[in-house]
C-alpha cells in the first residue's frame, strides 16, 4: 500500500496547498513558495507550519521568499521530502486493513515486575480486525492524521462504505469546502463529521444542503464567522456546532438567526475564542433551540440577560420586547470559565435565563476570592435555580447550607442599611425569609453569656504539612470576628509550626478545590466560614 501514497519527487506543488513531510503526516504545513533558492541547487518547497516548529520567518541570508506566521515556522524542504498527500480511500485502506504501525504496536505492552516489556494479545482481537476491515459494515471510520488531502473517486466510495454514520478526519490536509460538500453527498447516512485541524479555505459559497448531517466539528481549522454564515444554507439539520480556537472575536451576521437558519441548532461550542464583548452572545439569543452556548476560555469581562440591562436598549433589531419571543428561551448550560467576568452583577444576571441550571464560571476573578471574587457557597445562594455549578452538582443540602450561610454573611455586614443589602444583595431578603432567619437584636446584660456564646462558631481545623505528619483533627470554638491573621497564629501554637510560616485553605462541600484564605484582615463571619467548614493548614513553600 506504501507505493500508492503520492509521494514522487516529479510531484509539483501549488501555493496554498496543504502538505507533510514523507514519513510524517502528523506535522501539517502550508506551501508558501516553490522555486531556487539562492545559493543552494534544484527547486525547493518553502513551508510554513502548523506548530510553528521549523528554521525561519521565510527569508535566508537576507532573501525574503515567503511570510511564515511567525520568526521560526517557516523552512525550506526538497520535492521528494514533502508529501501532497493520499485519498481518504487510500486512508481507509491504510488504517483498517494495513499492518499495525510500530506507534501502534508499542502501545500494546504492559511493563514486568521486572520492567520489561511484555506484548499484550486483546482477547477477541481478531474478530474485532476483521470486522474493522468489511468496509460495507462500518458505521464509525476515524482517520485521524493520515494525510488525506482529497477523496478519490466518489462512486467508490460510496459503494465502499455505504452506511457510515460518523467520520473523523482530525488534522489532515483537506483545505476545499467543495470535497466537504462532495463527500457528505456521496455519503447519505453520514451524521457526524469531524474535520478538526484542517486549514479549511475562506471562500465557503456553492455547498450543496446537507440533510442528513446533525453533528459538524470545525475546531482549529481557521473559519470566521462570515464562513459560518455562507454554510448555514447548507446546514438545514445540524443540531451540534463545534468552532473552538478560531479566534473568532465577533458574530458578524445576525441574518443567520432572523431568517430561520439553525432552527435545529443546540449545542454551539465557541470556546477559545476571542469574544470580548457579551453584545455578540446576544445576537445569538433568537436560536429557539439553542440549549447549550460553550464559551469557555474567552475575553469576556461582562454578561447580562437582553432586556435587563442598559445596553440591551441597542439591541431592538433582535426583537427582545416581543411577548411571543423569549432571549435565549431553551438555555439549559451556559459555560463561561476562564473569562475576565468579575462584577456580581453578571452572576445575578444568570437567574434572568428562564431555563439556566448548569453553569460554569470557574477561572474568573468573580469566583476567585483571591482576587476579590466570592466562594462557592455565595455563587450557590445567588444562583437560584442552578443545578449543577462548574462540573459539580448542587444538592438540596449544599443549597440550603449555602443560602442560610450566605444570609447570615449579609445580615453581619450591611444589617444597619436596609437598602444597601437590598441593592447589592437581590436574594438576601427573599432567602431571609424563606429560611425564617431572624434579625439579630441588641440583648440585654443578662443575655451577655448567651450572646456570647452564640457569637463562637465551631471550626475544624486538619493539619496537612508535610512536615509535621499526620495529626487529629482539632475543633476549636472561636469568635466570628477572629481574622485570618489570628487563625494562623494560633496553627502554629496548635500543630508546633514555628519553623515556617503556615498557609490556610477553606474546604468546601462541592468544591473540587480548597480556595486559599490570603487576606489576614479578613474575619470569619468576612469569609462566610460556619460549624460546617473544614480549614486545611499547610506550610509555606
Amino acid at each position: 500500500m506504501q507505493g500508492s501514497l503520492r509521494e514522487s519527487p516529479s510531484e509539483a506543488f501549488k501555493l496554498d496547498q496543504r502538505a507533510h513531510p514523507a514519513g510524517d503526516s502528523r506535522r501539517v504545513g502550508t506551501v508558501k513558495y516553490v522555486g531556487p533558492v539562492e545559493g543552494h541547487g534544484g527547486t525547493w518547497v518553502g513551508v510554513d507550519w502548523d506548530n510553528g516548529e521549523g528554521k525561519h520567518n521565510g527569508s535566508i541570508n537576507g532573501v525574503r521568499y515567503f511570510r511564515a506566521k511567525s520568526e521560526k515556522s517557516g523552512s525550506f524542504v526538497r520535492i521528494q521530502s514533502l508529501s501532497g498527500g493520499i485519498s481518504l480511500l487510500e486512508a481507509l485502506y491504510v488504517r483498517y486493513r494495513g499492518e499495525a504501525t510500530k506507534e501502534e504496536e508499542d502501545d500494546m505492552y504492559v511493563l514486568s515486575t521486572s520492567n520489561k516489556r511484555v506484548s499484550v494479545e486483546l482477547v477477541g482481537m481478531d474478530k474485532i480486525q476483521d470486522k474493522l476491515s468489511r468496509f460495507e459494515e462500518l458505521k464509525a471510520v476515524s482517520l485521524p492524521h493520515l494525510g488525506v488531502s482529497s477523496l478519490g473517486e466518489p462512486c467508490k466510495i460510496s459503494s465502499t462504505i455505504p452506511n457510515l454514520k460518523e467520520l473523523d478526519l482530525t488534522g489532515n490536509l483537506l483545505s476545499e469546502w467543495k470535497d466537504v460538500g462532495l463527500l457528505c453527498e456521496t455519503l447519505p447516512t453520514l451524521a457526524v463529521l469531524n474535520l478538526s485541524n484542517n486549514l479549511m479555505r475562506k471562500n465557503a459559497t456553492g455547498m450543496p444542503k446537507l440533510h442528513h448531517l446533525r453533528v459538524l466539528v470545525l475546531n482549529n481549522t481557521g473559519i470566521s464567522w462570515e464562513q459560518v454564515d455562507m454554510l448555514k444554507g447548507s446546514l438545514p439539520s445540524i443540531e451540534e456546532l463545534h468552532l473552538m480556537g478560531n479566534n473568532i472575536s465577533t458574530i458578524e451576521s445576525g441574518s443567520s438567526f432572523i431568517d430561520g437558519s439553525f432552527d435545529s441548532l443546540r449545542l454551539l461550542n465557541l470556546e477559545n475564542n476571542s469574544i470580548a464583548d457579551w453584545e455578540e452572545i446576544v445576537k445569538l439569543s433568537q436560536l429557539r433551540s439553542l440549549e447549550q452556548i460553550h464559551l469557555n476560555k474567552n475575553k469576556l469581562k461582562r454578561i447580562f440577560y437582553p432586556g435587563n440591562d442598559s445596553i440591551s436598549r441597542k439591541l431592538n433589531e433582535y426583537d427582545i420586547h416581543n411577548e411571543s419571543f423569549k432571549p435565549f428561551q431553551n438555555l439549559s448550560c451556559l459555560l463561561l470559565g476562564g473569562n475576565c467576568i468579575e462584577d456580581l452583577e453578571s452572576l445575578d444576571s444568570l437567574n434572568y435565563f428562564p431555563e439556566l441550571v448548569d453553569i460554569r464560571l470557574s477561572e474568573n476573578p468573580i469566583t476567585d476570592p483571591a482576587k476579590g471574587g466570592v466562594p462557592r457557597f455565595v455563587q450557590v445562594a445567588r444562583l437560584a435555580r442552578v443545578e449543577v455549578l462548574n462540573g459539580s452538582e448542587v444538592r438540596a443540602r449544599e443549597r440550603k447550607e449555602s443560602e442560610i450561610r450566605y444570609v447570615r454573611l449579609v445580615m453581619s455586614r450591611h444589617g444597619d442599611n436596609p437598602e444597601e443589602m437590598k441593592r447589592l444583595h437581590p436574594r438576601f431578603m427573599e432567602l431571609k425569609d424563606f429560611h425564617g432567619i431572624e434579625d439579630e437584636r441588641p440583648s440585654n446584660a443578662a443575655a451577655g453569656p448567651k450572646k456570647m456564646s452564640s457569637g463562637l462558631k465551631s471550626i475544624t481545623l486538619k493539619c496537612i504539612a508535610a512536615s509535621v505528619g499526620e495529626k487529629p483533627l482539632q475543633t476549636k470554638k472561636l469568635p466570628a470576628t477572629t481574622t485570618i491573621g489570628k487563625l494562623k497564629l494560633l496553627c502554629e501554637s496548635i500543630f508546633n509550626l514555628k519553623s515556617t510560616g503556615p498557609k490556610l485553605y477553606l474546604q468546601e462541600e462541592g468544591s473540587p478545590l480548597p480556595t486559599l484564605l490570603d487576606d489576614e484582615m479578613a474575619s470569619l463571619v468576612d469569609l462566610g466560614i460556619d460549624s460546617s467548614s473544614i480549614i486545611l493548614i499547610d506550610e509555606e513553600s
